[in-house]
């Protein structure tokens, strides 16, 4: 089984889009839940979900908080309640098409040595998001909302883009929107870090797989839609911090972040783990 977990914080249109497209998309009710974590639960929430219920044969289960959790305890909350061998992290602004749950499935089963793998995430023009990338150093967060010198340099090389467009390829990190792990996983490395409130969670998470040995992967051969915003990041450079508390809780999750692991932004190796940080195609 599957068990796709939702995390949903006060945006009621993107998730019944988002649930819409999983009834279309679903292998079978036998084979998947759906976990809808609610974060400020609201009635429009609550009436979507049991609207979609009565559409969709498959298990649904709605988990609905009256304060906003973040997106670390939603997931965390998702997985403790899923059922699936397979665990599918989703947000609301996901749009699934067809073949794809079960493609990174099969990619997980046929592939034990991966922990993570996620989706090509594309726009609704059809171009390719950007969506695997190396581990973060402060030096790519400043390139990221300052005009420092050779910050197109810095962004580039933060951003991993295969060589082959179609082929798997390992990368350090992943984004977050899509995510597919497996419970035999999870019970090695554990649940998300809840110290990390909403930003760098999946970042932390894939930062364990490697130090257990295992690779996190991007299957452009699974695709979905992605109607993907930076929240964080209003075009005001540092001060963001005063106009959106999206960049406040970013910053301090960075700082956690490297407390945690450091600054060098180096992928971790350890004796069953001899990947060299280089990008790998994988066949």
């Amino acid at each position: 089984m599957i068990s796709i977990i939702i995390v949903n914080f006060r945006n009621p249109p993107l998730l019944k889009l988002c649930l819409t497209s999983l009834a279309r998309a679903l292998p079978s009710s036998e084979e998947t839940e759906i976990i809808v974590v609610d974060s400020e639960s609201t009635p429009e929430t609550r009436n979507i979900v049991r609207t979609f219920t009565a559409h969709c044969p498959c298990r649904i289960l709605l988990a609905p908080f009256d304060k906003n959790i973040g997106y670390t305890k939603g997931v965390n909350e998702g997985i403790r309640r899923a059922s699936g061998a397979h665990i599918c992290i989703l947000n609301p602004d996901i749009i699934m098409l067809s073949g794809t749950l079960e493609n990174l499935a099969k990619y997980l089963n046929e592939h034990p040595s991966v922990g993570l793998v996620g989706p090509q995430l594309l726009h609704f023009d059809d171009t390719v998001q950007d969506s695997g990338f190396r581990f973060y150093t402060p030096l790519i967060i400043a390139a990221r909302r300052l005009p420092i010198p050779f910050r197109s340099r810095i962004e580039k090389a933060f951003i991993i883009r295969p060589s082959h467009p179609t082929r798997p390829t390992e990368v350090d990190w992943l984004m977050g929107s899509a995510l597919m792990t497996t419970r035999r996983a999870i019970d090695q490395i554990g649940l998300l870090d809840e110290n990390l409130f909403l930003y760098f969670s999946e970042v932390d998470l894939a930062y364990r797989f490697w130090e257990n040995g295992m690779s996190v992967v991007y299957l452009p051969s699974a695709r979905m839609y992605h109607a993907h915003q930076r929240q964080s990041h209003a075009g005001h450079g540092l001060f963001d911090i005063f106009a959106r508390r999206e960049t406040r809780w970013h910053i301090a999750d960075a700082v956690r972040y490297f407390r945690k692991h450091g600054v060098q932004g180096i992928r971790p190796t350890f004796p069953n783990n001899q990947s060299s940080g280089q990008i790998q195609l994988i066949a």
